[in-house]
């Protein structure tokens, strides 16, 4: 199996050396794993392209690659420039530092270039690490994404649905903030929605007398709806949750057809 790895916390970002030894595990001794990933953190980029400039590409080592781009800039890099003579069978995304369940998701750079991978035809799976006091201080805070990220992925390459739909399946999949000992097994779940909680802006003064904002998250203790991804990794589960890039609002067209057409 050949594999596309790449991230948005960088090229050298902890989870991604995680990835590329939870990817070189599922490829097996005579697949091929292919790191392209940003130069340059890109945390909240979501599913961004840099299409009105162009992005440089290095080669670090082989089959490693570092791009001055978005995560779905790396994608579109490893299909159409690093692998364009051998396409991938599978590209991952991740392991991000950080949740995105609930919210989080319509933000991600990790989800974002797993969907750029499935708008392009391959099967695609995320994979973020949850922060917490369970798993904060551990020598290895990555410790239930390392342990538990080929099994996941292997059922899900297993009893996936793989569909060749326009805008085809892939799947977000969070590790609970706990060492891996304590996982208490897997969910499948809806992207839930943390209420009380948003994204939000804390000006701040320069030395010169400018005024910059920083952007600030919400609380990410907030359990979402019982079924949901947030739920469930706060209850101790790694969380699987299958996605389309289709953002049409279905359950609302025949009501609005009624009224309009």
């Amino acid at each position: 199996m050949r594999i596309l790895i790449t991230n948005d916390d960088g090229i050298n970002a902890p989870g991604l050396k995680v990835l590329e030894a939870i990817a070189a595990e599922i490829a097996g001794p005579t697949g091929e794993v292919w790191t392209v990933a940003p130069a340059f953190e890109q945390s909240g980029v979501g599913h961004c392209i840099s299409y009105v400039h162009p992005t440089m590409i290095a080669e670090l080592a082989p089959r490693r690659f570092a791009a001055e781009g978005s995560p779905a800039d790396c994608v579109l890099a490893g299909l159409f420039d690093v692998l364009r003579d051998s396409p991938p069978d599978l590209v991952l995304s991740g392991v991000n530092r950080g949740n995105n369940a609930a919210e989080n998701v319509l933000y991600s750079g990790t989800i974002g270039g797993a969907m750029e991978a499935a708008l392009q035809g391959l099967p695609a799976i995320a994979l973020s690490q949850y922060y917490g006091p369970g798993n904060v201080t551990l020598s290895d805070s990555f410790e239930a994404a390392s342990q538990h990220g080929a099994g996941v992925i292997r059922k899900l390459l297993d009893n996936g649905h793989w569909d060749q739909t326009d805008y085809r399946v892939f799947y977000n999949v969070n590790f609970p903030p706990l060492p891996a000992a304590e996982v208490r097994g897997t969910r499948v779940t809806t992207q839930g929605y943390r209420r009380g909680t948003h994204f939000s802006v804390e000006p701040h003064l320069a030395p010169n007398g400018r005024r910059f904002l920083w952007i600030k998250g919400g609380r990410q203790d907030i359990a979402t709806e019982p079924g949901s991804d947030a739920h469930a990794n706060l209850d101790g589960y790694i969380s699987v949750t299958p996605m389309r890039a289709d953002l049409t609002a279905h359950d609302r067209l025949d009501t609005l057809r009624a009224a309009l057409e």
